[in-house]
């Protein structure tokens, strides 16, 4: 699952609607939205995120919420380390070998250290 999808998850689950009733009223198959939402199929157009703020009536801060996990929820994410220190290629390549071992615990952690190394992140960490 993608961090797109479990939010669009969790807004169907809030309001009662069905993965079935949800792709047939943007106009999008069931099967593509269960793609979408399980990280099979790449990150979805800014059209149909748009449309999804619409039908859930997402309004400012949820709905540059939304646009934003869209953005971070390809399934198969490219680092370009060109041009950069070693450490960085050393560090997506451990990641790219790695990351299916790491559990949930550690992987919020690193998220966490990133955001607040690199200024993104509102609290502290552990």
């Amino acid at each position: 699952m993608t961090p797109f999808g479990q939010k669009i998850r969790d807004h169907r689950a809030k309001r009662g609607i069905s993965l079935k009733l949800m792709a047939r009223d943007l106009g999008v198959t069931a099967a593509y939205f269960s793609a979408l939402e399980h990280g099979h199929r790449g990150s979805p157009s800014s059209g149909l995120v748009a449309q999804i703020c619409g039908y859930f009536d997402l309004m400012w801060d949820e709905a540059e919420e939304l646009k934003n996990l869209a953005e971070i929820s390809h399934p198969k994410a490219i680092v370009n380390t060109a041009g950069l220190n070693p450490k960085a290629t050393e560090l997506a390549n451990i990641l790219a070998k790695k990351i299916k071992y790491i559990d949930e615990e550690t992987l919020d952690w690193i998220l966490a250290e990133i955001q607040l190394r690199t200024g993104e992140l509102r609290g502290p960490t552990h």
